[in-house]
């Protein structure tokens, strides 16, 4: 735990994890583009989606070369979206986060492995609307990590597929009442992925946050009820919510019975 550290080693493992978050969203900011954009992204140095010219290291400074290029590409002048540094700064922060919260152990590496690929999911989910299996199951295999952390963890990994089970259950039955899709499939898949990091109880803790989340974004957006809305992003950030406060809330409220 930290709180067992100096406190010049606190400010040197979040300053650290921090640099390693904002390098981590540079990179999933070019993976998300490029599974968007159908390019591999081992194929390849990054380039200007504009103009296509190869970017220099200079160019891809984590934050700092938007700032200093004034949010335009160097070669072609072109304005770059403000959601590049955003998605970094997003990173970095989920990256502070977690080392504050959890500490220099083994959990830290499967939420930062789960923060960004969620990044990347919700970053995909915005453009297509669709949340890449592959990504999912990369996210599923990073939840092994808790039978590392602690063998028994199987069973609150099994109780957390609970949740989502129930979702399923409940939109197939609205899809036969309102006569089409009321929640798409990627999601309920997502929120059992979560399911199986977070345990039953913080999942549905999870899904509520969530559902006020997505409330929220679709009001600020002006999407009417019939235009469909990305839901990952909002099971995305009720997660990190979950993932920091979720246990402390739900010890809380079960201390009341």
């Amino acid at each position: 735990m930290l709180s067992e550290l100096s406190p010049f080693m606190i400010i040197y493992l979040s300053l650290i994890s921090f640099i390693l978050g904002l390098v981590m969203g540079s990179f999933c900011n070019a993976w998300a583009w490029r599974i968007v954009n159908g390019e591999r992204i081992q194929k390849g140095r990054s380039h200007c989606p504009k103009c296509g010219h190869t970017l220099a290291a200079a160019d891809l400074v984590p934050l700092f070369s938007w700032l200093f290029l004034k949010g335009r590409c160097r070669y072609c002048k072109e304005p770059i979206s403000k959601r590049y540094p955003l998605a970094e700064l997003i990173s970095g922060l989920w990256y502070l986060s977690m080392i504050l919260r959890f500490g220099f152990t083994l959990t830290i590496l499967r939420f930062f492995i789960l923060g960004s690929l969620l990044l990347v999911l919700s970053l995909v989910d915005i453009d297509t609307m669709e949340l890449p299996g592959g990504l999912m199951t990369a996210a599923a295999a990073a939840s092994l990590i808790r039978l590392a952390e602690n063998l028994s963890n199987w069973k609150s990994m099994a109780w957390g597929l609970v949740p989502a089970v129930v979702l399923l259950g409940i939109v197939l039955i609205m899809d036969k009442i309102l006569g089409k899709e009321s929640m798409g499939g990627g999601d309920i898949k997502l929120l059992a992925v979560l399911g199986l990091h977070l345990g039953a109880a913080q999942t549905v803790l999870l899904l509520m946050i969530s559902c006020v989340i997505g409330l929220v974004a679709a009001r600020l957006a002006n999407k009417d009820r019939k235009t469909p809305f990305p839901f990952g992003p909002s099971l995305a950030l009720a997660a990190w919510i979950t993932a920091l406060i979720g246990e402390p809330v739900i010890n809380v409220y079960l201390s009341f019975f």
